[in-house]
């Protein structure tokens, strides 16, 4: 008897556990993935075309809340948690609710799922949605470029479209972005990249991805997404922390297995944080990792045109992820907002249908709006809020420039932030060490 094992995902890491551990073995019947987190992408089918000779109709991907139905309907074997940034709590409420139907409730280890590159492959990872993970993948991008090293980005998965056509997806430039009707926050993780002449590679095949990527590059780069672990196995394990959620790289997962696991733990925001939430977070590593190097770095964040905020009515911008399953209250724009003194004009009140529907879902969001964009009606509802809310400058802190997809009725000014290392050794320092250990020399 096959065992009847049903995904839970959110579009990316779930994809990837079924290509690697279950896909094409006989001794599994995978039922179903299941999809929550992200607006819109369940009701599809992953398809046969990616799914192998054991499903020619492919598999459904069906609402998570559906969960307790499906196990007693298809008397599942295996449940199987595939995807990432939630609490510990969540996760054993998913177990719970699979053991009391009959279910088995797995986990995959890094190990069991890894991909092997024949490069160097350096893991940027987080504890947290909203570290500086991406800032920090951009600058070991541009420590091994600025040192003669050809670079492949590889992110971590964001299919939310046609997956045949998202197999494999390369990423060189900003039409790239446009051929492949990149959602907003694909653009957010993909144009900084671009803009600094690193090519990035992403989809749904990790696979054929990792063998596209190292046709170009000496060292590939893991740019992960929310606080996934990596898809590659790496030579070198960083993990970047957030001392504005101490004790979250205990009790989020996988966060903690990134905690656990790394080599190098960045803790970043410095310059931002109390000291004492610093120290707890650095006590926290030395305690769960004691062989981890710890490097701490600030996050300094600008704005161009300062002298249209200082003193004005704002609306703040914030990047997405960071709000939603990241649970903060606010980014780097509120910060920006407060250092010129305006006067924040919260979007709550004016916000309209599925932007309404965002701020009900997460409650901690109240003083700025959160740049949701993964769909047409989600742009449309953003530009209609940010248009009724009665301010004087829109104040944008995402990587991504929306106003190329939106029509915005106010002047806007664009924040950056970017790692800024405090401590030795540093990254280039710790990275290059180990590239000539291995005696990796440039092409």
């Amino acid at each position: 008897m096959r065992k009847r094992v049903v995904i839970l995902g959110a579009g990316g890491r779930d994809f990837h556990n079924f290509n690697v551990y279950y896909k094409d073995k006989e001794e599994y019947e995978v039922i179903a993935f299941t999809a929550t987190q992200i607006p819109g992408i369940e009701n599809r089918i992953y398809p046969a075309s990616l799914a192998g000779k054991l499903y020619p109709k492919g598999i459904p991907i069906l609402p998570e809340e559906k969960l307790e139905d499906i196990i007693k309907e298809h008397k599942i074997d295996e449940v199987v948690f595939s995807y990432s940034d939630v609490s510990h709590i969540y996760v054993m409420n998913l177990a719970s609710k699979a053991l009391k139907n009959g279910a088995n409730f797995v986990l995959l280890s890094p190990d069991k799922t890894f991909l092997y590159s024949n490069k160097f492959v350096v893991a940027i990872t987080a504890v947290r949605t909203g570290c500086g993970k991406s800032q920090t993948s951009r600058k070991v991008a541009s420590i091994l470029k600025k040192n003669g090293y050809k670079v492949s980005v590889i992110r971590h998965p964001m299919p939310y479209g046609d997956l045949e056509k998202q197999k494999v997806q390369r990423f060189a430039s900003v039409e790239d972005i446009k051929k492949h009707n990149c959602t907003v926050e694909e653009g957010e993780e993909y144009l900084p990249h671009i803009k600094e002449g690193h090519v990035v590679f992403a989809g749904v095949d990790y696979k054929e991805i990792l063998k596209e990527a190292e046709k170009e590059a000496d060292v590939i780069i893991w740019d992960g997404g929310n606080n996934d672990f990596p898809f590659i196995k790496p030579d070198i394990w960083i993990t970047v922390f957030d001392p504005h959620r101490p004790n979250h790289e205990l009790t989020y997962f996988p966060g903690e297995v990134n905690a656990r696991s790394c080599n190098v733990a960045v803790i970043n925001k410095i310059d931002t944080a109390k000291p004492e939430n610093i120290n707890l977070v650095e006590n926290n590593i030395k305690s769960i990792n004691p062989n981890a190097i710890i490097i701490k770095a600030n996050s300094p964040i600008k704005v161009n045109n300062p002298e249209l905020i200082k003193g004005k009515k704002v609306i703040v911008v914030e990047d997405g992820p960071t709000l939603t399953h990241g649970e903060m209250a606010y980014g780097a724009g509120y910060v920006i907002a407060k250092k010129y003194n305006c006067e924040i004009i919260s979007p709550y009140p004016y916000a309209v249908d599925t932007i309404k529907d965002t701020y009900d879902k997460y409650t901690q969001v109240r003083e700025v709006l959160p740049a949701m964009g993964y769909s047409s009606k989600q742009l449309k509802d953003l530009e209609e809020t940010i248009n009724r809310t009665p301010a004087d400058v829109v104040i944008l802190a995402t990587p991504f420039d929306i106003t190329n997809l939106i029509n915005i009725n106010k002047p806007t000014v664009f924040v950056e932030y970017y790692l800024e290392e405090i401590t030795k050794p540093d990254l280039e320092e710790i990275i290059l060490n180990k590239i000539k250990n291995k005696n990796l020399t440039y092409t």
